[in-house]
């Protein structure tokens, strides 16, 4: 992936931007065709680890249902027809292009989901162009047939760039994530999605 993995798109017919997301996806469906309407419904399946921190598992399961819905599936937890696992994860680093010496090693973020929402790298106030910092994100879903415990589709994506803005860059990557569901492309793709009317945000 290109460093500027966030990038703003001029409008032509103004001096409007919008804040295009790109992402890396991957997925492998065993679905023929799209679920029926009525029986694609579904429930989140949680591993152990995901269950130490409720409010940010439920954070991501909210930006999961909404592009789970988005291709049609519904989430019911009384009569779900597959399971849902979803994982978010946010790493920090130094910026590819930075002097190694005045940057620290790779940082990870991990609590619970391993969701980052409000992290900025610190190096101190007297180094305030030090606290830019390299994020990479990635999602996944995996969603299994109950009836047959059958993985039935997976899909990954994943962004990396500048921008501290986790909460926005996560949903719209569970976005690019279905795209072309339930059959997509063969092989790793690109997805661009635009968010209508956001300047793309400043470096933290």
């Amino acid at each position: 992936m290109a460093p500027a993995s966030l990038f703003m798109l001029v409008a032509l017919s103004g001096c409007a931007t919008n804040w295009v997301v790109d992402s890396d996806v991957r997925s492998f469906s065993r679905l023929a065709v799209a679920p029926v309407m009525a029986d694609a419904t579904y429930r989140f399946e949680r591993l152990p680890s995901q269950q130490s921190n409720e409010a940010a598992q439920q954070s991501i399961e909210s930006m999961a249902s909404a592009a789970l819905g988005n291709v049609g599936l519904r989430r019911d937890d009384a009569k779900p027809r597959y399971s849902a696992q979803i994982d978010a994860r946010v790493d920090a680093s130094r910026p590819p292009f930075a002097e190694p010496l005045l940057y620290g090693a790779r940082q990870g973020l991990g609590f619970g989901a391993r969701v980052d929402y409000g992290y900025r790298g610190f190096y101190g106030p007297a180094f305030p162009e030090m606290a830019n910092s390299w994020y990479v994100r990635e999602v996944s879903i995996v969603l299994r047939e109950l009836a047959s415990g059958q993985v039935v589709y997976e899909t990954h994506a994943s962004n990396d760039g500048p921008y501290n803005r986790s909460a926005a860059i996560l949903s719209v990557l569970f976005e690019a994530a279905l795209q072309g569901f339930p059959n997509p492309p063969a092989g790793e793709r690109r997805v661009d999605i635009a968010l209508p009317g956001t300047n793309a945000p400043a470096r933290p």
